[in-house]
């Protein structure tokens, strides 16, 4: 099923194809904003631009010093452009014109001096903020993490909660101010996991295990996703985030805990099966050591195997002699 554009974004588009059309006075003004409306829109949809989170923000911040620094060329050499056409016109005849092409060492030394330092700097800024951003680095705090596993499978995410042991499909509720502790893995293809009201995309992959540290500052609801190509039943790999506070956390996980719903062999056997735009559900008790059963069994699922979309299932039980 395709997602339906937002409202707001639909008004815009028509507010600038209305404009583009007509042809009086002030249509390439207006045009030219009804589509500014429709990037933002954009943007603030996908949620980059309105970070929830430390590491959301960090990130943010990145984006905007790191362009910050290149407009420092950008502006400068778009006004230089203008003026050196505007003054070497054809009708202005004070503007002098070398005949022959000869070497100029000023202009050299301001070409590629400021192109330098702005790559130097922008590098020293990305490296060390990227280092900061490390997704395995645990989060600064006074509280506890929660540890969630993270498992990507055709076309749904699971999430187990070992400490509380309670698991739940495409929704994962954590507490607010609290650090959250993943860890990623994937039991058919390579996947990548992504909030991007939290920050930090990363890969799930088969046999492997990836850390990540996220944190929400606000309670809501934030939209996560699968951020590479899986299959058939990719546009629909969806999950919801539901950020609530501590109190409320520990209620959810009593609730849970009443589900009834135990996620056993036959259980998880029943979620490798693929399907799209999976219902969220919630299991009260997962096996222990599930998540490190799926690793450790997924590694040994040949390359090709995996490719072709085979997840790692619970051997089956016999009955009988």
């Amino acid at each position: 099923m395709q997602e339906r554009p937002d409202p707001s974004i639909r008004a815009a588009f028509r507010r600038f194809l209305g404009a583009v059309a007509t042809t009086r006075r002030g249509a390439v003004p207006r045009g030219l904003a009804a589509c500014a409306l429709v990037i933002l829109a954009s943007c603030q949809q996908a949620g980059i631009m309105d970070p929830q989170g430390p590491v959301a923000a960090a990130q943010w911040l990145l984006l905007i010093n790191a362009t910050e620094i290149m407009l420092v060329v950008v502006v400068p050499v778009i006004l230089v452009t203008l003026w050196v056409a505007w003054w070497y016109r054809a009708s202005n005849e004070r503007a002098g014109r070398a005949l022959e092409w000869r070497f100029q060492g000023s202009v050299e030394f301001v070409t590629w001096s400021i192109p330098a330092l702005v790559v130097i700097l922008l590098g020293g800024v990305t490296w060390i903020s990227s280092h900061q951003l490390d997704p395995a680095t645990p989060l600064p705090g006074d509280k506890k993490p929660v540890r969630v596993d993270v498992v990507s499978l055709d076309w749904k995410w699971l999430f187990i909660y070992p400490d509380q042991g309670v698991a739940t499909v495409n929704q994962l509720v954590i507490p607010v101010g609290t650090p959250v502790s993943f860890r990623l893995t994937s039991a058919t293809v390579m996947n990548s996991f992504f909030v991007p009201q939290l920050g930090s995309q990363i890969y799930t992959m088969g046999g492997m295990t990836t850390r990540l540290n996220l944190q929400a500052d606000n309670q809501g609801e934030f939209v996560g996703f699968s951020n590479n190509f899986s299959g058939d039943g990719f546009p629909d790999m969806r999950f919801m985030v539901k950020a609530v506070a501590s109190g409320d956390f520990d209620g959810w996980v009593g609730q849970a805990h009443g589900s009834g719903k135990k996620l056993d062999d036959p259980a998880y056997a029943e979620l490798t099966k693929p399907s799209i735009a999976a219902p969220p559900a919630t299991f009260g008790s997962v096996d222990a050591n599930l998540f490190e059963r799926i690793v450790e069994q997924t590694a040994q699922i040949p390359e090709k195997e995996r490719a072709a979309g085979n997840a790692w299932c619970p051997p089956a039980t016999r009955v009988g002699g």
